[in-house]
């Protein structure tokens, strides 16, 4: 049987998880049809995810359409989890985008829509509601052309929009009865079509067949954008929909012989805490209690691997999940024994079909607490345990104030984690208010030295470091003037560790980047130094040079494309300086102005707010992150949460505290 892996993405409320229903529905995976205002829906299992009507973390089903196997990921689309999106989108084979016919195409539909067209996936749209009040379907299509993509093709004509009888008739590749539609079909696909082109030009006569082949190879390689149009509520247009999923996506046929190379999606977790992972085959196969190379990135080209063994293995058939013995590739399976397994981990090869995830870095941060403070200890484990789920979340300890931190990408975050605290480990939680995250660079030069048994050096260590700026985009460079040999190694491990772990707060809190350290000075005591002595020592010295040197802040910026009605151009461009946003260039077309720049991250979402009223709804942003620059005069501090080694004195009388 032949695989198609295939997601759903829209705008919120445009409809996607009725149009989910419904194809579940029309595919007898399941008999009834849920409603997502009564929170009974098949895809949508977090209880925050029932409550609120979106779809928040990915989930998979499949059905039989004809005789192809369709596995569907159900992807979020809010802004908050674009990140989850582009994970799911790179197992997939092809994309429906859902946009409402009577909102018609939304700020998040561009969102959503950009990064299809960046990651080249074939993409067909469907305009949901058609039946609503209010409906418009040519000012919809309309719509798309203008502010998506010019090379969307309506597929069928809509009569009664608007209307609880509103239907679709669908066009059909036929000269005879619909030859303006050929033409059109024609001039679309021969801009990537040599051959075609040139029979165009000659006036030769093309067959509806070949025009129908060239459609669709160009609807492949993301060239062409088909549009349907229906209602999920009704069910109107679905089927054209779905004989549209099995006509132009591109589908995988297994081969066998290949090497085994697939990559992990998802992950779930039993209540014994074992993971489960979902993972995408591109070739080969798996099969039950055989032992698998994993892979996972560690640095910009290296991999470490290591074997697991396959201990149990499902497949997904038809709305169920059943025990299968092999799972082949092009297809989806659920996988136990993959020990410390993680999103982006590759099963098997590596391969030329995988995408790796490159995760954007949270840049903002919250305190979080539990309500009853006595179980705070059970929070901490809670939230790695979710962290491990989701690489999104990132989890930080502060073990001097005993206070937790997550680093986070918006506000509805905050709630997915209170939603899945509260329903998975049933824990009560409050956070405090969200903030950007900094960083710090160096300034200048600065040198610090600590000599065994001289002046008040209580440790048998010598250590000695020059610090310096670095290139952009470095990190930390260690560096090291003395010979390997003058210490034993573990004990040039313990000074190059805490280094790394030193510098996660610099002088006013934040993390140092960019920054070259060198060892200048080395020297222990045998028998009596230990590596200890170089772990406690380190901080005081390196944080030394770090003040000498000097640190500057770095806020996180964006960069923006922003469009507005051309009426509201200036008073856009003056909002922006308002917030210290920097415009680079700005556009005219068709009565709309494309503004381009950087903001700092700290002020986007508020602009964001006030972007739909000061434009009435029609202005867009569109956001990615793009850096940081450097801050002028007060800038953000962070209290520290660690001894203080800037504060001498403090930190002794904590480190040589006896317990």
């Amino acid at each position: 049987m032949h695989t198609i892996n295939i997601g759903i993405l829209a705008h919120v409320d445009a409809g996607k998880t009725s149009l989910t229903e419904r194809i579940l529905y029309d595919t007898n995976v399941i008999d009834e049809l849920g409603k997502v205002d009564q929170g009974n829906t098949q895809m949508d299992t977090m209880e925050m995810e029932r409550k609120r009507g979106i779809t928040i973390k990915a989930s998979v089903v499949s059905f039989d359409l004809h005789g192809l196997k369709v596995n569907l990921i159900d992807t979020p689309g809010h802004a908050d989890f674009i990140a989850e999106v582009e994970r799911s989108l790179s197992v997939l084979d092809g994309v429906i985008l859902v946009v409402s016919a009577v909102e018609g195409v939304q700020a998040q539909t561009k969102i959503l829509f950009s990064v299809l067209k960046k990651m080249g996936l074939p993409t067909i749209l469907f305009v949901n509601k058609i039946d609503r009040m209010g409906a418009q379907s040519d000012t919809t299509m309309e719509g798309i052309r203008e502010k998506l993509i010019p090379n969307a093709f309506s597929l069928c004509q809509v009569e009664h929009a608007g209307m609880k009888n509103a239907s679709v008739v669908e066009h059909r590749f036929d000269w005879a009865a619909n030859p303006a539609f050929m033409e059109r079909c024609i001039e679309l696909a021969s801009a990537h079509d040599e051959w075609l082109l040139e029979a165009y030009v000659n006036g030769e006569a093309v067959p509806e067949e070949q025009v129908k082949a060239a459609f669709g190879k160009q609807v492949r390689q993301a060239n062409i954008y088909p549009v349907y149009f229906g209602s999920a509520m009704t069910g109107v247009g679905v089927s054209s929909l779905l004989e549209g999923v099995a006509q132009w996506f591109p589908v995988n046929e297994h081969a066998e012989g290949e090497p085994l190379s697939g990559v992990v999606f998802k992950l779930e977790k039993e209540p014994s805490g074992e993971k489960i992972a979902y993972v995408r085959l591109f070739s080969g196969s798996l099969s039950l209690r055989e032992q698998v190379k994993l892979q996972r990135k560690n640095g910009e080209s290296e991999f470490e691997a290591r074997t697991c063994k396959i201990k149990k293995l499902h497949a997904l058939m038809n709305g169920e999940i059943i025990p299968a013995a092999k799972v082949i590739s092009g297809d989806l399976g659920k996988v136990w024994g993959l020990e410390d397994v993680r999103i982006g981990d590759v099963v098997g090869e590596q391969s030329h079909l995988i995408k790796h995830f490159s995760f954007a870095v949270p840049q903002m941060e919250s305190r979080i607490d539990a309500v009853e403070p006595s179980k705070d200890h059970l929070l901490y484990k809670a939230l790695i345990g979710l962290s491990e789920e989701d690489p999104l979340i990132q989890v930080m300890k502060d073990d001097v104030h005993q206070e937790l931190y997550i680093r986070i990408f918006g506000e509805v975050q905050k709630e997915v984690i209170e939603a899945a605290l509260k329903e998975h480990y049933d824990l009560e939680v409050r956070f405090s208010e969200t903030r950007t995250v900094c960083l710090e660079k160096p300034e200048g030069t600065g040198q610090a030295l600590e000599i065994i048994e001289e002046g008040d050096n209580p440790f048998y260590a010598t250590v000695g470091f020059k610090v310096e700026p670095g290139l952009p985009g470095s990190r930390i460079a260690y560096r090291m003037e003395v010979e390997l040999g003058s210490l034993p190694l573990a004990f040039h491990k313990a000074i190059e560790e805490t280094v790394h772990e030193t510098l996660k707060q610099g002088l006013y809190g934040w993390e140092v980047t960019d920054i070259v350290v060198t060892l200048t000075h080395t020297g222990y005591f045998s028998p009596v130094s230990a590596a200890g002595d170089f772990r406690k020592l380190v901080p005081l010295v390196l944080m030394e040079a770090l003040a000498q040197a000097g640190t500057h802040v770095y806020e996180p910026i964006h960069a923006f494309e922003l469009t507005v009605p051309a009426a509201m151009m200036s008073k856009a461009i003056y909002k922006l300086s308002a917030i210290q946003a920097a415009v680079h260039e700005t556009a005219m077309h068709n009565g709309m102005c494309l503004i381009t720049g950087s903001i700092p991250v700290a002020a986007t979402e508020s602009f964001k707010r006030s972007l739909h009223a000061f434009t009435h709804g029609e202005g867009f942003m569109l956001v990615e992150p793009a850096g940081y620059v450097r801050m002028h005069g007060d800038v953000p501090t962070r209290a520290r949460t660690d001894y203080n080694p800037l504060n001498r004195n403090e930190y002794l009388l904590h480190i040589l505290r006896p317990y």
